[in-house]
């Protein structure tokens, strides 16, 4: 599978969102890169297919407004958040899904886009215990067609996340 590197991509507005994410993980000392892809990775499915990987391995990152701050759940592809559930297990009066202005604001990245990183500012995170069945998770890197690699480990340290059941 052959990938572009995010500096030549033809959107620009797409470059820089590519370009943050990918200065977040260098300064949180990663060693990942964010690629472009040859198809879309908006959705885990498009990503799974794209990517040619199972669709668990793709961290799908949605954002959610608990109790009217910020939320990203980086769950598995392979699972629906469940957000009564998880608003128990976090303490949460209320969980519901952000709009795409509150994505907007709260990441700086557009829905199909988000990443784990790369935020104007830090973002509560909860992550997907499931992912840890995976040796390699692919996440989007700030655009529909840009993800890097990673692992469920790497996810906890770079966005000090909690790891949690979310289905």
């Amino acid at each position: 599978m052959a990938f572009a590197s995010v500096a030549g991509m033809e959107n620009p507005q797409w470059a820089a969102a590519a370009a943050l994410v990918e200065q977040a993980l260098a300064e949180r000392g990663s060693a990942a890169q964010p690629v472009v892809t040859n198809g879309s990775a908006r959705t885990a499915a498009e990503a799974a297919q794209t990517l040619g990987c199972e669709v668990g391995a793709i961290g799908n990152s949605l954002v959610f407004m608990a109790d009217g701050e910020p939320l990203l759940v980086i769950t598995s592809g392979a699972h629906r958040v469940d957000t009564a559930a998880l608003a128990r297990r976090l303490g949460k009066q209320r969980i519901k899904r952000a709009t795409p202005d509150q994505v907007r604001e709260a990441t700086g990245q557009e829905i199909g886009g988000v990443a784990p990183v790369g935020h104007p500012a830090p973002v509560e995170t909860v992550i997907d215990r499931d992912l840890g069945g995976y040796p390699e998770v692919w996440v989007a890197a700030g655009t529909p067609y840009t993800v890097f690699r990673t692992a469920l480990a790497e996810l906890v340290r770079l966005t000090g996340g909690t790891v949690v059941q979310v289905d």
